[in-house]
């Protein structure tokens, strides 16, 4: 597998990546975690800049660079220049003279894409209120484990569909050719991004069908949802109310098909948008999907940080 056409390239979002670029950096993923390819990164440094709290991309940026042979440096943007009133560009430039690549986990993906502007190496999104590139690579890739491929599938979002994890859902679901199905209340504020739905419909090869009725989940072979809640969402008593129709729970689950998988890419609030019997029942594939964050970014750290 050649991966010199990804070296140096930002990872932002999964528009700008193609089907066949997508789909080989998850069948690169695949092998690297059953041993079958072996890639280092011996003497690479990653730079982990943390401006929104984490547990799983912390912990999976820092234990993948340990298994590719090199080393993660966390940095709290709180303690740095950078928070005290440096520019971005600056930041990025200084940056892309130490290490040799950045990850960053930012509320406003208009900042990433300012640092990245400015950066020299390949920088990663970890996070942005808009995209979420790496743990919709992560839910790719378990779909391929269970299901053999994606192409084909009905995959249905529950929730909040306005915000990044279901923008990356649909991008890169329906650039595999999946028919993706956005379910949330008829309001605004949780409908996906008109400039993103636009993009991702352009480049879709399945379906993308946002509605808010439950019945949307009839033949579902994947179900996902998500917090309904973010950190720095003052309304959380509106949110919930708005959102509590759309629990994925026993009787919603047996509307999808018979097979179906669900997923949630946590942290779950248990008995808001999942309940129990689900996240813990013979549909979940929840902890499949956690742990191939690990793997899904290994992939990529791999190819766009040059790894041997």
């Amino acid at each position: 597998m050649d991966l010199k056409k990804y070296r140096g390239r930002h990872f932002l979002t999964l528009l700008d990546y193609t089907e066949s670029e997508i789909r080989e950096l998850i069948d690169l993923a695949v092998k690297m975690k059953k041993g079958k390819v072996k890639k280092s990164l011996k003497g690479k440094s990653l730079a982990l800049l943390f401006e929104k709290p984490s547990t799983r991309t912390r912990v999976s940026f820092e234990a993948g660079m340990t298994k590719l042979g090199g080393h993660a440096l966390y940095v709290d943007l709180r303690t740095t220049q950078l928070g005290r009133g440096e520019s971005i560009a600056d930041t990025a430039r200084t940056f892309s003279r130490y290490v040799d690549g950045v990850m960053a986990r930012l509320y406003k993906h208009t900042v990433i894409e300012e640092f990245a502007k400015y950066s020299t190496i390949p920088v990663i999104n970890g996070l942005t209120d808009m995209f979420h590139p790496c743990q919709t690579m992560a839910d790719m890739q378990t779909v391929f484990e269970h299901k053999g491929d994606v192409g084909g599938l009905k995959v249905v979002f529950l929730g909040d569909c306005g915000f990044n994890m279901f923008h990356s859902t649909m991008i890169g679901f329906s650039k595999l050719g999946a028919d993706v199905y956005g379910i949330c209340p008829d309001k605004m504020e949780y409908m996906p991004k008109k400039e993103v739905f636009e993009k991702a419909k352009k480049q879709a090869k399945g379906k993308i069908v946002i509605g808010h009725e439950i019945e949307l989940v009839e033949g579902a072979d994947v179900v996902i949802t998500d917090t309904w809640v973010s950190m720095g969402q003052e309304d959380e008593q509106k949110r919930l109310a708005d959102l509590k129709p759309y629990q994925v729970n026993q009787e919603l689950m047996k509307k999808a098909k018979k097979d179906a998988i669900f997923m949630h890419c946590l942290p779950a609030h248990r008995g808001q948008e999942v309940v129990d019997e689900v996240i813990d029942g013979r549909w979940s594939v929840v902890f499949d999907e956690a742990e191939n964050r690990l793997h899904a970014q290994n992939a990529i750290l791999a190819a766009l940080m040059g790894g041997k």
